[in-house]
C-alpha cells in the first residue's frame, strides 16, 4: 500500500510540475468568472473598493495563516515541498532560507487578458512575487504585483492586421516577426497597475486592465488557498510521521 501511495504522490507532483504554476490561464479565467462574473469592468470596479496599493504603488495582498502546534521547521518543510512541487522551474524560487524562515517565489502566469484594438493586439501577463515568512505556528503570505507585462502586436489590430505569410508582419517592438515564439517572456511594455483602471477612471486600456485586475485578484486568492491547503493537509494528504 505504501508503494502505491508513493507512486500516486509522484504522479501528482508530475502533473503539478508540468503546469509550472498553481493553475493555467484558462482555469484561472473560469475560477475568476465563477466568483466575480464575466463583466470585467464592473467586477474590477467592485473589487477596487476593497483594494489599496502599497507604498510602491504595487498591488499587494497579505494574509497570516495560523498553524497551531506546528513548529517553524515543520512548516518550512511543508512549504518547501509545496513550492518545489508546484513550480517546475526551480529558478522561480529566488530565495529559500530555512534559518530565516523565508521562501520567495517569482513565477509568471501568461496571457491572463487579451484585447484587439484598432492598431494593436495586447496579451497581458503577470509576474507576481510570492513571499512566505515562517514562524512557529503561523505563516505570513505576501503576494505582490507591480506591473502588467504586455506583448504588444502592432500587426494584429483591426486596421493593421497583415495577411498571413506577409513578411511585413512584425511583432511588438518590430524586432520580432509576427507569431515568433522564441522568447515568450520578452515583454514589450510594462503597464503600472496604479496608472490604469480601476485606479485611474479614464483609461484607454480600460477593458483590458479591468480583466487583468480581476484575474490578478483571483490568482492571489488561488495562491492563498493552495498555501493554506498545503499547510493543513499537505499536497497529497499523507505527509505525516506514520510510515
Amino acid at each position: 500500500m505504501k508503494k502505491v501511495l508513493i507512486m500516486v504522490a509522484v504522479a501528482i507532483m508530475a502533473v503539478t510540475g508540468a503546469q509550472a504554476q498553481v493553475m493555467k490561464a484558462a482555469d484561472l479565467e473560469k475560477y475568476a468568472m465563477e466568483r466575480y462574473g464575466d463583466k470585467w469592468i464592473d467586477a474590477a470596479k467592485n473589487l477596487s473598493t476593497g483594494l489599496t496599493l502599497d507604498k510602491n504603488e504595487s498591488l499587494t495582498y497579505q494574509q497570516v495563516i495560523e498553524a497551531p502546534g506546528k513548529t517553524k521547521q515543520q512548516l518550512y518543510v511543508a512549504l518547501n515541498y509545496w513550492a518545489t512541487a508546484t513550480f517546475q522551474d526551480h529558478q522561480s524560487i529566488t530565495l529559500n532560507d530555512k534559518e530565516a524562515g523565508c521562501i520567495i517565489i517569482t513565477a509568471p502566469i501568461i496571457d491572463i487578458a487579451r484585447h484587439t484594438g484598432t492598431v494593436k493586439k495586447y496579451s497581458v501577463s503577470i509576474s507576481p512575487v510570492i513571499r512566505l515568512d515562517i514562524k512557529d505556528g503561523k505563516v505570513r503570505v505576501t503576494f505582490t504585483v507591480q506591473n502588467y507585462d504586455v506583448l504588444s502586436d502592432i500587426s494584429a489590430g483591426w486596421l493593421t492586421m497583415a495577411p498571413l505569410g506577409d513578411d511585413r508582419a512584425v511583432f511588438g517592438d518590430s524586432k520580432r516577426k509576427k507569431d515568433d515564439k522564441t522568447n515568450a517572456y520578452l515583454f514589450d511594455e510594462h503597464w503600472e497597475i496604479a496608472q490604469h483602471y480601476p485606479f485611474v477612471e479614464k483609461d484607454n486600456k480600460k477593458r483590458t486592465c479591468a480583466k487583468a485586475l480581476v484575474m490578478t485578484h483571483a490568482y492571489s486568492n488561488a495562491i492563498l488557498d493552495k498555501v493554506d491547503e498545503a499547510l493543513k493537509n499537505g499536497i497529497v494528504g499523507n505527509e505525516d510521521d506514520d510510515w
